[in-house]
């Protein structure tokens, strides 16, 4: 049986590319600062996800070499199951946003799902060119190839941060008389007396510098500064609770220079982690405008 099985041409391609397939989507798979997803159920589900891809890529090639150009098909069901994982994530990270001091934002939450569904279509990526490759060059063509997938994919998996749009730079944060400003950027009303005195003691500030005319109206978009917040605040604490509106952190702008004021009460006073943690915040990819690719519109009919 196992004798019949291997003189198979194609066991060795399907074997390859679904070993490298798997390997692409566990290399991806990781649980950081974001909490999700949990170990082990969040994970086991996208694992059986990523085998149901690679398996799918990884019998594509066969079926295309013997002109079974219905099994193909079998692709465009695959899309609409991870359509439906990015629905399930969506979902998911809504309801848990529910109750958090500091919300993600349904801007950071499309990204993550975006990002869910993206990741089985690199597995896909992976485990045909694997096949492919096997079937043209024997198992070592096919084992360099799919190392040159895991390695694309590495280059696919993170996106641009704020590092790269903006210059971060601790600012004073001061009270004068009832109004709250971190630098020269009116940031809130404080009416409390032992509020004001709370924020003088621990709250920290940060201004951000746009580097250029794409960064301004980027960085303006509410979803992208909710995800500063939310990002700090996961990595090092919020000294807040709910119903305390006055200890709440937030990020106002600059209408004339578009720079960002931004207002942290974090459990960890360190200027150098936070400057960190906000100068690594991911661009969300339904906020980032490119003003300056477009081109002159034209007036008149």
């Amino acid at each position: 049986m196992f004798r019949e099985l291997f003189a198979n041409e194609y066991v060795i391609p399907l074997a390859l590319g679904l070993g490298f397939g798997i390997l692409c989507r566990l290399y991806l798979l990781r649980t950081d600062y974001r909490q999700y997803p949990t170990f082990p159920h969040g994970k086991i589900i996208h694992i059986s996800l990523g085998v149901i891809a690679s398996a799918l890529g990884s019998l594509a090639v066969p079926s295309l070499l013997k002109q079974d150009y219905t099994a193909v098909t079998f692709l465009t069901v695959a899309a609409q199951q991870f359509r439906d994982v990015r629905n399930m994530e969506r979902t998911t990270l809504t309801e848990i946003d529910k109750r958090e001091l500091v919300p993600r934002g349904g801007p950071y939450i499309e990204g993550i799902a975006m990002v869910f569904e993206g990741r089985n279509y690199l597995v896909i990526f992976t485990s045909l060119v694997t096949t492919f490759a096997t079937v043209l060059f024997n198992w070592w063509g096919g084992c360099l190839v799919g190392i040159a997938a895991l390695v694309i994919s590495r280059l696919l998996k993170s996106g641009q941060t704020l590092a790269s749009i903006v210059e971060v730079q601790p600012a004073e944060v001061r009270v004068e008389g009832k109004n709250l400003y971190v630098g020269d950027i009116y940031i809130m009303n404080v009416g409390l007396t032992n509020a004001q005195e709370l924020i003088q003691k621990r709250g920290m500030g940060f201004i951000l510098v746009p580097k250029d005319d794409n960064a301004t109206v980027s960085i303006a978009h509410p979803g992208q500064r909710q995800a500063i917040l939310h990002d700090v605040a996961t990595q090092m604490g919020v000294f807040t609770d709910e119903g305390e509106p006055s200890l709440t952190p937030l990020v106002k702008r600059d209408l004339e220079t578009g720079r960002l004021g931004v207002f942290l009460l974090p459990q960890v006073r360190s200027h150098e982690r936070a400057k960190a943690v906000i100068e690594a915040v991911p661009i969300l990819e339904s906020v980032y405008r490119m003003p300056k690719e477009a081109p002159p519109v034209e007036q008149g009919g």
